[in-house]
């Protein structure tokens, strides 16, 4: 397996610090693009990004090329960001709540109960709201290329059912490097603490944390459940991931490219979607069959309790105006 280590050595070999097509790249217009994802090589999100690079394959005539980098092969997502920004990679997929402090617009896809259903969600990433996230990227040197959704976020941990707000007081719940997460697990009792997808199961393990929240699909291919036995659908965040390329690697591309790989990424979705809803129910089946308990939540107390939050973020007007458009689509 390629490790972040060596690819960034692998460029200092060909002499180049900042940019892969210089080091990849071929004469004659032939392209070797880099993608990566922290999830494993059959995650929803991984599969649509190599349906895109056999898309991109076919259309040029193998003119265009695309590496995917699974598993946290290059690193945390933060650092992925980071190596995209300055173009050390040209594409990668990052969950939102990682997004939050950088890219103002994505809060408002990650605050807790602002989507009712997954419907709703992609009803919403279907549209205006969609689009206007995604063009927000363009401000820090990235290009937004599509937004995957990824299920209902909800708590696990290794100690007992989590019903209400009450039962979270005192846990240690891992979360992503975001404000928002953070200042909902303080306002719902428990002790936030902020660690990467890839640290979550030695932390379960050594009980450095109490529990973490993501999706179902997740919970199940990091292999999780194996330290925390209790699911609780809390469906507290509907948080989609975001796929971005290197805006340095986008110019740089012909302007028909630049189309064919926007075109291909908006198609990607459909694709992901269609996985993601396999997967996930099977990933429930397997769960229930290992052993995992899983309980309901009191949602209106939840709702109740992170109230606050949602009122300070209205407070931003851009981010309201793109929370009246979510809720007009409930």
């Amino acid at each position: 397996m390629t490790t972040r280590r060596d690819f960034l050595l692998g460029l200092g070999a060909a002499g180049v610090a900042t940019a892969v097509p210089a080091a990849l790249g071929a004469t004659d217009g032939h392209r070797l693009l880099t993608a990566t994802d922290v999830h494993v090589k059959d995650y929803p999100t991984v599969a649509a990004i190599e349906w895109i690079g056999r898309e991109l394959e076919r259309a040029t005539a193998g003119r265009l090329r695309l590496r995917m980098y699974h598993s946290g092969q290059l690193g945390r997502e933060s650092e992925a960001i980071d190596m995209a920004r300055f173009g050390a990679i040209d594409i990668t997929r990052v969950y939102s709540g990682a997004l939050n402090n950088a890219f103002p617009l994505t809060q408002v896809l990650s605050l807790p109960y602002v989507f009712d259903s997954v419907a709703h969600l992609r009803r919403a990433l279907d549209g205006p709201v969609g689009a206007q996230v995604l063009r927000g990227f363009g401000a820090r040197d990235l290009v937004g290329l599509a937004i995957y959704d990824c299920g209902a976020r909800c708590f696990y941990n290794a100690r007992k059912p989590i019903v209400g707000p009450a039962d979270l007081h005192g846990l240690k719940f891992r979360v992503p490097s975001s404000d928002i997460f953070m200042r909902m697990i303080r306002m719902l009792g428990g002790n936030p603490t902020p660690l990467a997808y890839g640290e979550v199961f030695s932390a379960l393990q050594t009980h450095l944390i109490d529990g973490a929240e993501n999706n179902l699909r997740s919970f199940h291919s990091s292999r999780q459940f194996e330290a925390a036995r209790y699911w609780s659908q809390s469906e507290h965040s509907y948080a989609p991931d975001v796929l971005l390329m290197s805006r340095r690697s986008f110019d740089s591309l012909r302007a028909d490219d630049r189309s064919l790989l926007l075109d291909l990424a908006r198609r990607s979705v459909a694709v992901m979607r269609a996985l993601w809803d396999e997967s996930e129910a099977q990933a429930r089946t397997a769960l229930v069959a290992a052993g995992v308990r899983m309980n309901e939540c009191d949602l209106p107390a939840f709702r109740k309790a992170v109230q606050p939050l949602l009122s300070d973020y209205h407070r931003v007007p851009a981010l309201e105006a793109l929370y009246r458009d979510i809720r007009s689509l409930a």
